[in-house]
Formats: C-alpha cells, sequence, structure tokens
C-alpha cells in the first residue's frame, strides 16, 4: 500500500503538469510600428485572462519574419499582412519552395501604405523616385514585398532606378531627418507613431505620395489584395491634403498546426476584451464582427476560429465566390 506521503505528492504533481504555464509568443514587428504595442496589448490580456498562459510580445522584423516564425513550429501566433500570409501559404516569392501552412485566427485592421517623404527632397510623385535614395523597409518586412510591387507598378525598377536602404521605419524616419535618405515606404495602422514623430519634428514638412493610382495594376498582377484608401488630412501635421493611397488587410494568424483549444481560448478571450486593446491603439477598434470575411483574410482560416466565430453567429466563410476560393486554396495548402 502506497503511503500517504507518497500518494499526496503523486497529486501535487499531477496538479503542477495540469497548472503548468502555455508559453505563447506573439510576433509582431518594430517598435515605430502598430504591431509591436497591439501585440503587447495581446499579450497582456491573455495572460492575464487566459489561466495557465504567459504570452509574450517579440521584436521582429515584420511579416515575413513572423510568418518563418509560425513555420519553426513553435508555440507563436503572429500579426501580418494578408498578401505576406498569401506567399507563404503558396510557397512563393520570399517563401519560393517553402509554404507554411498558416491560417487565419481574425482579422485585424486595414494596414495603409505610406510612402513618405519631406519637403526640400524634390520628391511629390512617385516618379520622382529614379535615381533617390529610399528606403524600402526593412528585410524580413511586408512592408518590403508591398513596396516593390508598388514601385513596379509605378513603372519603375527598384534595382537600377534608386539607391535602396533596408531600414524600419523609427530607422527610416531618422534617416530622412538627416538627409540620409530622400523617402521611405512603410505600411501600417493610423497613426503610426515613428510617422508622428517625422510630421511633429521642428523644420520638417512630412509629404505623403499619392499611389492609389496604381491599385488597378497590383491587382492585375496579384489579385484583389489591395484596395484604394486615403490617409486623411488631419492624421499627421502638416498635410496639405488627403492621400490617396492602397491599403491591405492585416491578420493574426497561426500555425494549422496549432491545437483547437488553444486558438479557441486565444481568440474568445482577445474578442472579450477587445476594448483593453483599443486602449494601446485605436485601430483595434476595426477588429469587429463584419470585418471578419473569407475574402478580407484571403487565406484558410484555422477551424477553432470559424467554431468561435460560428457560436457568436459571425459566417465567416459566406456563400459567394470568395468564399469557395478560399476553401479551395484551403484543400490546395492541404496536399
Amino acid at each position: 500500500m502506497k503511503s500517504k506521503t507518497t500518494i499526496v505528492g503523486a497529486l501535487l504533481l499531477a496538479f503542477a503538469a495540469t497548472t503548468q504555464a502555455q508559453n505563447i509568443s506573439i510576433a509582431t514587428g518594430g517598435t515605430g510600428g502598430v504591431y509591436y504595442p497591439l501585440g503587447g496589448g495581446m499579450a497582456a490580456v491573455l495572460s492575464k485572462r487566459v489561466p495557465g498562459m504567459q504570452a509574450t510580445a517579440e521584436v521582429t522584423g515584420g511579416s515575413v519574419a513572423n510568418l518563418q516564425l509560425i513555420g519553426s513550429g513553435k508555440p507563436y501566433i503572429a500579426l501580418t499582412q494578408a498578401d505576406a500570409a498569401i506567399d507563404a501559404v503558396r510557397g512563393q516569392d520570399k517563401f519560393t519552395g517553402k509554404p507554411i501552412p498558416v491560417r487565419t485566427l481574425a482579422v485585424l485592421y486595414p494596414n495603409r501604405m505610406h510612402v513618405v517623404s519631406i519637403e526640400g527632397t524634390g520628391v511629390t510623385k512617385m516618379a520622382d523616385l529614379k535615381g533617390k535614395r529610399v528606403s524600402t523597409g526593412s528585410g524580413g518586412s511586408a512592408t518590403e514585398v508591398f513596396a516593390f510591387r508598388v514601385i513596379e507598378a509605378a513603372g519603375l525598377d527598384k534595382d537600377k532606378d534608386m539607391r535602396r536602404e533596408r531600414l524600419g521605419v523609427a530607422e527610416s524616419v531618422n534617416a530622412l531627418k538627416d538627409r540620409k535618405i530622400d523617402a521611405f515606404f512603410w505600411v501600417g495602422g493610423l497613426p503610426t507613431a515613428a510617422v508622428t514623430d517625422l510630421a511633429n519634428s521642428p523644420g520638417v514638412k512630412i509629404k505623403l505620395i499619392d499611389i492609389a493610382d496604381l491599385v488597378p495594376e497590383m491587382t492585375k498582377k496579384h489579385g484583389n489584395i489591395y484596395v484604394k484608401d486615403v490617409i486623411p488630412q488631419r492624421m499627421y501635421k502638416g498635410m496639405e491634403k488627403d492621400n490617396p493611397q492602397a491599403t491591405v488587410t492585416n491578420l493574426l494568424v497561426a500555425h494549422a498546426g496549432m491545437d483547437a483549444k488553444t486558438v479557441y481560448a486565444i481568440i474568445k478571450t482577445l474578442w472579450e476584451n477587445r476594448v483593453d486593446l483599443v486602449r494601446v491603439h485605436a485601430e483595434a477598434v476595426n477588429i469587429k464582427p463584419e470585418n471578419q470575411r473569407a475574402d478580407a483574410s484571403s487565406i484558410p482560416w484555422h477551424p477553432a476560429a470559424l467554431k468561435f466565430f460560428a457560436e457568436h453567429g459571425i459566417d465567416v466563410m459566406g456563400s459567394g465566390a470568395a468564399a469557395k476560393g478560399v476553401k479551395k486554396a484551403g484543400k490546395a495548402a492541404k496536399k
């Protein structure tokens, strides 16, 4: 017969095993954008509200790097642009030959392309970038993916027509202030802290370059990923008018193999505590029912996310052509 001490010890070990902290990392972006503070808000909510879960937001190079972390098999969820996620699922562009079975957990907010310069550089339109020093985003970022597509649609060659740097948004702002570059590309929510810092800098007058007219050309090659949008004049100090630009959707994603119980707990907790995320950044107000759509995601959804939204009366998949296309992509991704 086992001693009472042995039985108690076994029970304590079993309890410890069932309550062992589950560590989740949230892959975000650079400190000057929206991904990092929003991811930090998510980490705080999950750590506080999900029993046994410890979540941490990590600074990364951005969407491409985040998706590669998802592919590592480690317990990551990530913020990413839809265009980079599509490339990852299909195994193309920066993921050529290395597809990643990434799945959508939720549609977050629209990511606006900023093509930023300042008065005195001579840059007022895309054609003016020819011969200039331009940052197209940090390596491992979807800003770079998006920037290359905008540059191509404008009829420019990213390698031949400009002297290109690969800087994050905070580094790009500093380089532009110091006149080490003439313009930079950045894809982010509104407002982006680093761009606000640039606009508020003494002696600086910000210039945002119009690119909405390039969306049809981008759509021809890449599909309906990008839409025409506007950065309002009121958003950044010194803007002379609204800035017509191109927008892509932001997603919260995970590996297809992440267990359903964990995914369900993550989505349920973040959804029920969206007000806490809005306090972190205003873009979180866009995490709402009407944005949870197949065409907004453009990649397959995690079954646990579909289950959660169905329980809340949100028809993510719908019945239109876009939903059928995503279902088809999901089947292809499993092959």
